[in-house]
């Protein structure tokens, strides 16, 4: 085999090793989404706890959850499962005090957004303030749809982002372990080089 062909049999082994990899990574991440969606609606379905409207948004929300923390293994995905739960813990505690007291109101979601930014960033957590600040923004608006037992709303979203969470880090899990069942380059390499001798002779 010259050094030619051998370079070419190389980048061909990686591109098919990385292409099997994002493949396998993106049905994985898509069967998180579904299971985390059909967890929580199942749930809500079965609770009788909210109408059909909250029964969607619970599914969605749990499958934004799911996409947030899924990563290329279990321990990215716990970083961002820590990440996901402080910013949402914070945004969803100051929204069910202020629903308990307010309707929803514009200068209400202005307030909250700037006390989650600024408590965030004292505590030296600047990095969740992006997704605190979405957090608060989208139960907030949200509520003020279905003003109806409005305080109601953190809670059935902080229900589905556990779920979401919770698929998300088993995914993560089992990533590592799909990605070895994927020939690695050394191995394919050997056995190409293999055949190449033997079609030689």
């Amino acid at each position: 085999m010259t050094p030619t062909t051998k370079q070419a049999g190389e980048a061909t082994v990686r591109e098919e090793r990385r292409t099997g990899q994002a493949i396998s990574h993106g049905v994985l991440l898509a069967v998180c989404c579904l299971l985390s969606y059909k967890i929580i609606t199942v749930l809500l379905t079965v609770s009788r706890f909210v109408p059909r409207d909250d029964e969607l948004l619970g599914g969605m929300w749990a499958v934004v959850a799911t996409i947030f923390v899924f990563r290329y293994s279990c321990e990215e995905s716990m970083r961002a499962a820590l990440s996901r739960t402080s910013a949402t813990l914070l945004s969803f505690a100051l929204c069910l005090v202020y629903l308990l007291v307010f309707p929803f109101r514009v200068w209400g979601l202005v307030v909250l957004i700037a006390v989650g930014a600024i408590v965030l960033d004292l505590i030296g957590r600047s990095e969740d303030m992006i997704t605190a600040c979405i957090t608060t923004a989208v139960v907030l608006v949200v509520a003020g749809i279905s003003p109806e037992h409005a305080w109601k709303q953190p809670i059935l979203r902080l229900i589905d982002t556990v779920v979401g969470i919770v698929v998300g880090i088993a995914g993560g899990w089992i990533t590592p372990k799909l990605s070895r069942l994927i020939p690695n380059q050394s191995t394919v390499l050997r056995h190409a080089h293999k055949v190449s001798i033997r079609s030689s002779v």
